[in-house]
């Protein structure tokens, strides 16, 4: 445990100073405190971190070790997730256990967990966490977790991983064998000490290509909110009695929706075009990631705009779609006589384009509106693949 940080003297200061200003804080302490930068920088962490780790930051000593790992930590709404996955009594091992966040939550259901890092300063901040938390069930290891596992004469229930997906230069990494650590290549020397892996993976990553490089995923999770998705993670069974196809879930805090890749491919959408006074459904960012497009149109009873446009269309208004609901005000052409009217009667428009040859920025010029107000405008491709401008409304 780090002197610096395990003392009164420091958290005293940290949260005496915790609504002042970092950039003052340095000027005015810098050398005369031998731990100044390093309380400076949990003032910074938790302000970012306020929402991102609620939870965590209840605890007055929760240790930021670097700025890194406040920004690339997980959230405590996806650790109770990930930590939802698993079964109560069991035994984990985190191999890139990075700020913890992970291992905390899992914490308070499996009887132990071990947390790897390759950084002693991490390692040294998750055990102070721990301590700081209640958990007494928390290892922490520096180590190289591919020395690690292939050392290690513990079998374990599960193994938890999130490889990093950056590169050296900041690049984003977008398949699994281009991440830190390359985890098809530790399969064999994981299933050698646990039954389950738990990987968490760039919401960029190809899920087909996820499949085919993790061959024994039994689920997969595309977890976000309705604008944004988060993560994938891949749940993989090594016991080689799981022949089942993998289920694919869409999971967000408005809606779940489940499929596999064979009902999609044997889904049959309807087709038709829009008219003014129906309503038009768009899906949020998880479920485009998990593309069930066809499967959305027979599932729901929905009218699909054409092949390539992922929106839909219906006379009724559907309840528990998964993505956000817009009233149809108008269906107008894309000529140049309709956008002379929108021009006339819009000054602003939250201006979108779905499958068409114009990007929203170029449109909203030649409309000459504003963006914002409370209408939007979507262009897209219809079935006939004529174009079309939709003015739609909150239902």
């Amino acid at each position: 445990m780090c002197s610096e940080y395990d003392n009164d003297e420091f958290w005293e200061w940290v949260h005496a100073n915790s609504d002042n200003d970092p950039v003052k804080l340095r000027l005015k302490w810098q050398g005369k405190l031998p731990w100044a930068n390093l309380a400076i920088l949990q003032i910074e962490c938790r302000r970012k971190s306020r929402k991102k780790l609620a939870e965590e930051l209840t605890c007055p000593t929760f240790f930021f070790p670097t700025a890194l790992s406040a920004e690339q930590c997980t959230s405590d709404i996806l650790a109770d997730f990930h930590a939802s996955l698993i079964a109560p009594g069991c035994t984990m091992l985190d191999l890139t256990c990075g700020l913890g966040i992970d291992v905390y939550h899992a914490a308070r259901r499996a009887s132990e967990v071990t947390a790897v890092d390759m950084n002693p300063e991490i390692t040294g901040a998750v055990r102070h966490n721990a301590a700081a938390l209640g958990h007494d069930n928390i290892t922490a290891v520096t180590a190289d977790c591919r020395e690690f596992i292939k050392s290690t004469d513990k079998h374990y229930d599960i193994v938890f991983i999130d490889p990093a997906r950056r590169g050296t230069n900041g690049e984003r990494r977008y398949r699994l064998t281009d991440c830190s650590p390359d985890v098809t290549s530790m399969l064999d020397d994981i299933a050698a000490v646990a039954d389950r892996l738990i990987l968490k993976a760039s919401p960029m990553l190809d899920i087909t290509q996820v499949l085919r490089e993790l061959p024994h995923t039994t689920d997969i999770y595309v977890t976000g909110t309705s604008t944004e998705c988060k993560e994938i993670v891949a749940d993989v069974i090594f016991d080689n009695k799981h022949t089942s196809e993998p289920v694919i879930h869409v999971m967000t805090p408005l809606y779940d929706f489940s499929f596999t890749q064979s009902e999609e491919a044997s889904a049959t959408p309807d087709y038709d075009l829009p008219v003014a006074g129906e309503y038009l459904y768009e899906p949020g960012a998880a479920v485009m990631k998990a593309a069930p497009f066809k499967l959305l149109s027979q599932r729901y009873g929905l009218k699909k705009l054409h092949p390539n446009t992922h929106l839909y269309h219906s006379a009724a208004r559907i309840a528990d779609f998964p993505g956000e609901t817009w009233r149809i005000d108008r269906v107008a052409d894309f000529s140049s006589h309709e956008i002379k009217a929108i021009s006339r009667q819009y000054d602003r428009l939250n201006i979108a384009t779905r499958n068409f040859d114009m990007p929203a920025d170029t449109l909203r010029k030649k409309l000459k509106v504003k963006d914002g107000g409370t209408q939007r405008l979507i262009a897209a491709t219809l079935a006939d693949n004529s174009k079309a401008m939709l003015l739609l409304s909150t239902p």
